[in-house]
């Protein structure tokens, strides 16, 4: 009986390591827009609302609503291989950026870059709910959004060395001819495993999984809250390396060496601790798996501001490691609750709508938002627009902190075992 648990034990530690590559390349394909924005703006002549976008509605429109029909298509069919579709798409149009000639060539690129990451993340989950014991979910699903920092910061660091050293175009064509390599590996190396579905969890249609997702007030408060604290994390992010330009003058390399390792340090942090705290306080009473965020992003605005109003580069890598960190922590707890708020055959449809609420939200409105309200208030501030616009976003977090704390107190009422 021993080998066959050790075989299972090892099949599931070598799925994920092969998920969080995947979701490395998702993000570093997401987040290498956001270092390359300056050379990209000289070369396209764009303006910061072009830029934002390029950075949000670009991508999140499609990322978000097609999310919903490959989640549905996973939770019937192979999720490997969706994954793998997904990530050879996504990689094709990550190179076809490189080839842009102005802002119309590049939106439809970054469109194609979000119509194939459509089938990465809902089946991904899927995939470690049914690897992973409830005991450990939280946890394996927190590891798995490593992803998130380590892609962001290989994504800013890898884009600023390569544009600095050949050009922009350059950085886009290598990262999409490593996917689209990758791809055919993955699905060799990575197995579909048993679902944990029984005949007292049926498999529901899309429909049916979206009347139970919105008859829950937890869903909502959770995709509405994080959905709030995404608008600020994709904005500030996104936006953080012109910050560093304008107000620090920071030239590419070092800007994209700080962001890097905020993005990383942080994130790794955030996230771990997340996941762990989750799994610790979420097996004494339910209401933990939403109370933990609702802690961190009250405690993410205040942080966030210190971090922004710091007048040397020193002393905003310092201070941008907490708030980014707090940031993130909402990943692994409120994941887990979302895989709980159906039965266990349509996991990767309730995540679909939690990622469509919370994408379209975040991704599609918070580097549009930023952009545009940094163009509003040039006139007056001139260089320190985007800075003084960071400011006015904080107060998200807090909208975030107070849908979180409500959705604690029904999450247990809600919760499907």
């Amino acid at each position: 009986m021993q080998q066959p648990i050790e075989d299972a034990t090892r099949s599931r530690h070598v799925a994920l390591a092969l998920l969080i590559l995947v979701y490395t390349l998702n993000f570093l394909d997401r987040q290498i827009l956001s270092i390359l924005k300056e050379p990209i703006a000289a070369d396209l002549h764009l303006s910061d609302t072009d830029l934002g976008l390029l950075g949000g509605f670009a991508f999140a429109l499609f990322y978000s609503v097609l999310a919903i029909p490959a989640a549905w298509l996973a939770d019937r069919f192979s999720r490997v291989w969706i994954i793998t579709a997904g990530l050879f798409l996504w990689s094709l149009f990550t190179a076809l950026c490189g080839m842009a000639t102005g802002f119309a060539v590049l939106f439809v690129a970054r469109m194609g870059v979000g119509v194939g990451e459509a089938g990465g993340v809902a089946p991904a989950y899927s995939l470690i709910a049914d690897y992973f014991p409830p005991r450990s979910q939280a946890r394996a699903l927190a590891i798995y959004s490593f992803g998130i920092p380590i892609g962001s910061a290989a994504g800013v660091l890898f884009g600023g060395l390569v544009a600095n050293a050949v050009d922009w175009r350059f950085a886009f064509l290598a990262i999409g001819a490593f996917g689209v390599l990758l791809a055919p590996a993955f699905r060799l190396l990575v197995r579909d495993p048993p679902r944990q579905a029984s005949a007292a969890a049926p498999q529901l249609g899309l429909a049916a999984v979206a009347r139970l997702a919105a008859s829950k007030s937890t869903f909502w408060l959770l995709a509405i809250g994080c959905g709030c604290s995404s608008l600020v994390a994709y904005g500030l992010m996104y936006w953080l390396p012109t910050f560093l330009a304008r107000t620090l003058h920071m030239d590419i390399v070092a800007r994209s060496q700080l962001f890097a390792a905020v993005l990383f340090f942080g994130g790794i942090a955030g996230m771990g601790a997340g996941g762990w705290l989750g799994d610790r306080l979420g097996a004494r009473g339910k209401r933990a798996y939403a109370l933990i965020p609702a802690v961190a992003f009250l405690a993410s605005a205040p942080l966030y501001a210190l971090a922004i109003l710091a007048r040397t580069p020193l002393e905003t890598f310092l201070l941008l490691l907490l708030p980014y960190a707090f940031s993130l922590v909402w990943l692994g707890p409120v994941l887990t609750a979302v895989q709980h708020l159906a039965p266990a055959g349509s996991r990767s449809t309730m995540s679909a709508l939690f990622l469509l609420v919370n994408n379209l939200i975040g991704l599609g409105l918070g580097p549009y938002f930023f952009g545009r309200l940094a163009d509003a208030l040039a006139p007056v501030y001139a260089a320190d627009s985007i800075k003084v616009a960071f400011l006015c976003g904080l107060g998200f977090y807090l909208v975030a902190a107070v849908l979180l704390y409500c959705a604690s107190r029904r999450v247990a009422r809600d919760w499907v075992e």
